[in-house]
């Protein structure tokens, strides 16, 4: 009688412990299909293991098995971007010579060359590199470019992925940051707008936000004591005093990328316009010397509208029409349009300065076309 009665106990228990464990996945399951991301989750994961896929199949020597990876890593792998995919080296870079020769000896040269003094502490590269200047000036140009110099990985940290409606969840996502990146390494972590996530920590800080701050840091300085670690933590921004005092020493490579001079813009002009048909009266020095406070992405959207605006005078006089309606329709022409004349590019320059003139970015200069 007392062995029926433990029994039918144990029965007791186990249809318990089983409808406790169908209830518990039941309500996972309910959860998982109301989260209004799981479909963003689901392309993300499929993303993720295609680019694991493709860099074990480049480098037999990385070893990853996709099914050991965590869902928070496959989350930021999701962002990965391999070296093949980065069409942007120093070639593609003009007027930044001085900071791209401290980058390829400070950065480039440990990570290619690490056998050459493999005991020494001192040769290698920065675990923290920052990239400060004014906008458009070329940072994430130069990070990508680094990576594809180097023949890094780049995760392309995007810090709304680190966000996550459940407590305690973004410390993990920010811990698969660097598992993930310690797996594939040699890696760039890059952050652009490093001080919207970095920024100088305070007692208003949301307490989910600190903690994962200093998880970040944490995770951040354990790269140092990490034997052979070959990760880079790079940031770019324009406001690096916003940036906390603790990060900034994580960074010890800081380089500043300012806005470019008359020979450097001349420099940029030249690169921007090598592959296109340009008139043999365009002068790139007056260009230079009139695009004061131009950036280098100003002076490449300086370029383009100087082209569309070539292409639009070309296509309204050969179909005779000044309608811009008409110039979608526009299928065929029966010769090559014009090259890019100065007046294009004056044309254009006129209208960006009358541009940043009215959102305040041009500066007190004044700048005569003649």
């Amino acid at each position: 009688m007392d062995q029926l009665s433990r029994n039918d106990i144990i029965a007791v228990f186990v249809r318990v412990g089983i409808g406790a464990a169908v209830a518990f996945y039941s309500l996972k399951w309910f959860m998982n299909q109301m989260d209004p991301t799981i479909q963003s989750k689901k392309r993300a994961r499929t993303k993720a293991e295609f680019q694991i896929k493709r860099i074990t199949e480049t480098d037999k020597s990385l070893k990853i098995d996709i099914s050991t990876l965590s869902d928070y890593e496959l989350v930021i792998a999701s962002h990965l971007v391999v070296p093949e995919d980065i069409n942007v080296s120093w070639a593609d870079i003009a007027g930044l010579d001085s900071v791209i020769q401290e980058l390829r000896e400070n950065v480039v040269l440990p990570i290619r060359h690490r056998h050459l003094y493999s005991s020494s502490q001192l040769w290698k590269a920065p675990s923290g590199v920052l990239l400060h200047g004014p906008p458009g000036c070329g940072k994430t140009l130069i990070a990508k470019a680094t990576a594809k110099e180097a023949d890094m990985r780049f995760i392309n940290l995007d810090i709304a992925m680190l966000t996550d409606k459940w407590y305690g969840e973004s410390q993990k996502l920010a811990s698969a940051v660097f598992s993930l990146a310690t797996k594939l390494q040699p890696c760039i972590i890059f952050i652009d707008e490093i001080d919207s996530f970095l920024r100088s920590r305070s007692s208003h800080d949301h307490e989910a936000t600190a903690m994962m701050k200093t998880q970040f840091m944490m995770l951040w300085d354990g790269l140092a004591t990490t034997p052979g670690a070959t990760i880079i933590v790079m940031g770019a921004t324009n406001r690096p005093k916003d940036l906390d005092r603790a990060i900034l020493r994580r960074m010890p490579a800081q380089f500043v990328i300012g806005a470019p001079d008359t020979e450097q813009r001349r420099k940029i002009l030249q690169l921007v316009l090598e592959t296109e048909s340009v008139a043999s009266d365009v002068d790139l020095n007056r260009l230079a010397k009139l695009a004061v406070n131009f950036s280098g992405s100003d002076l490449r959207e300086l370029c383009r509208n100087a082209s569309v605006a070539r292409l639009r005078e070309f296509v309204r006089v050969n179909d005779g029409t000044t309608s811009d309606a008409r110039l979608e329709n526009t299928t065929k022409l029966d010769r090559p349009p014009p090259p890019i004349s100065m007046q294009h590019l004056l044309d254009s320059f006129g209208k960006m300065k009358e541009s940043k003139m009215h959102t305040g970015m041009l500066g007190e200069h004044r700048i005569d076309l003649d």
